[in-house]
């Protein structure tokens, strides 16, 4: 994901006297000469990360420790705020203020992986009384606007501050599930510009987290209404995520649609094509014509006008209008006007999720490894893009429930895909069988797993003299093992391999919860 910026270092003289300003207490004011690029860049820090990311494939390790570096910013509250991609996985975290030597450690408060931000803060909190907060826009800035990029890139040490315009302003989707406002600007940015402010008129309207890497000068900023957002969840203590629109949408431009569906000429919004749920109180239906929202007119292409020319698509109103859980909607259906209130909600976990910072939970029996199907096991940690396209065209080519079950929730509270996460380890029991890595267990003794812990309480239980496993996909084998051998040399296994434990402490748990028979 990384974030950046060409470079302009500034002047360190006006720099310096900025600090000398703040260390004694003076504040910046017409009558000083510490201008605002100088206040900007004291609240602007460096954030190093030594992180260790899981490896999906050998889940009981971590890949080797790397060191990355990108940028940071101070907000009210003694708090610095940056990306989630910067700190997560993170052993250490440190920042260092412009033009100082020293690094301070950091610690992560918050963090969001699905909007990209997180929270630090510093066990000495001494360091915000000469490095105050950055004033925070609280409007949406105007498209053409003048917009300076601060922040550390790669090519020199200095902070780097780069000019530009703002270039689109939409709502855009940050993951599979979420969706929020996005802010294009054109100004340079380059690897090491995650997490800097980007400013426009002494107020910082966003923080940088993205980057066309296929085109020049597209960037994009998560604004501050995004960030006042997450600021606003996380005061409770936790981060829960964002409430949002739940349903499925489609457009109505085609003639033969508004035809067929009988909407008058005069009639604008978009289909709901998939309501947002199947419970039969749930407001809106397929074929309901959403014409207003939160207030604001619906087109035929499902977008709302913000202030000015902006336009935004309709589940922006989600974040922007919602009381109590639910958004106030006018719709057509069957020719009639109606009222409804539309339930806003986090959005459901995926069957298949991603790790958020996590690392991946895992079971060895014999000379199998099991673990979770994750999105991150599916992108893997291939070396070329090449090798990962490869792997899903095999797994979409054996109709793999890695490939059906990206687009689905969970049909039960609890529900994994149990994958074999490796190749057999080498052991005699494994003789005669293809290698089974990335395939989807489907059963263990003729029951179907329901996820991670109840293949261990299926293994731990079994009483059988074999194990069979089944597996979900065209043409693969079933194995069969004698359970005791299996459960004997599972030890000698972990032992040749260097892995200290037979699973993750969560499956440990399962797994010591009764004795073995």
């Amino acid at each position: 994901m990384g974030i950046f910026m060409a470079r302009r270092v500034i002047a360190a003289g006006s720099l310096v006297a900025a600090q000398l300003f703040a260390l004694h207490g003076f504040a910046a004011d017409a009558g000083t000469n510490v201008s605002e690029t100088d206040q900007v860049a004291n609240s602007v820090v460096k954030v190093f990360s030594t992180v260790r990311y899981p490896d999906p494939y050998k889940p009981w390790t971590k890949q080797g420790p790397s060191q990355i570096a990108g940028t940071g910013v101070v907000i009210a509250g003694k708090r610095i705020l940056s990306n989630a991609h910067m700190v997560l996985y993170a052993s250490q975290v440190e920042i260092q203020a412009n033009q100082s030597g020293d690094r301070i450690p950091a610690t992560v408060e918050y963090v969001a992986p699905g909007i990209d931000l997180a929270v630090l803060k510093l066990p000495d909190e001494s360091f915000f009384n000469t490095h105050a907060a950055i004033p925070r826009a609280k409007t949406l800035p105007n498209v053409a606007d003048t917009v300076m990029a601060y922040g550390f890139p790669t090519g020199g040490t200095g902070l780097s501050i780069t000019k530009g315009i703002v270039s689109r302003i939409e709502f855009a989707s940050y993951d599979r599930d979420l969706g929020g406002l996005r802010i294009q600007i054109d100004a340079a940015i380059n690897p090491g510009n995650s997490g800097g402010p980007a400013m426009a008129d002494g107020k910082m309207i966003g923080l940088v987290f993205s980057r066309l890497t296929t085109a020049e000068n597209i960037g994009y900023i998560i604004p501050t209404e995004e960030i006042e957002l997450f600021l606003a969840d996380v005061a409770s203590g936790s981060y829960r995520g964002k409430p949002a629109l739940q349903d499925e949408y489609q457009t109505l431009e085609n003639p033969s649609l508004r035809s067929f569906l009988k909407v008058p000429a005069d009639a604008h919004g978009i289909l709901v094509h998939r309501p947002g749920s199947t419970n039969g109180g749930y407001p809106l239906k397929e074929w309901d014509l959403v014409t207003q929202i939160g207030g604001a007119a619906v087109d035929d292409q499902g977008m709302v006008k913000l202030e000015g020319s902006q336009r935004v698509f309709l589940k922006y109103m989600a974040q922007k209008s919602a009381k109590d859980g639910k958004i106030h909607a006018h719709i057509i259906r069957a020719g009639k006007e109606q009222e409804v209130d539309v339930p806003v909600s986090i959005p459901e976990p995926m069957l298949l999720g991603d790790l958020e910072g996590s690392y991946p939970s895992y079971f060895i029996c014999g000379p199998l490894a099991f673990s979770v199907g994750t999105t991150s096991f599916l992108s893997g940690n291939n070396s070329t893009r090449a090798s990962s396209i490869a792997a899903i065209a095999y797994l979409a080519a054996a109709g793999s429930p890695l490939i059906k079950g990206l687009a689905d929730k969970p049909a039960f509270e609890g529900q994994q895909l149990v994958v074999v996460s490796s190749p057999f380890f080498p052991h005699r029991l494994a003789k005669g069988y293809s290698d089974p890595a990335m395939e989807v267990v489907k059963s263990v003794n003729g029951t179907e797993v329901k996820n991670l812990k109840h293949l261990v309480e299926i293994l731990r239980d079994s009483t059988s003299e074999f194990l069979t496993f089944e597996f979900d996909r065209r043409g693969g084998e079933t194995m069969i093992f004698p359970r005791r051998e299996m459960l004997d040399a599972t030890d000698e296994i972990l032992t040749d391999n260097g892995i200290r434990s037979q699973g993750s402490p969560d499956a440990m748990a399962v797994w010591n919860a009764k004795p073995l028979k």
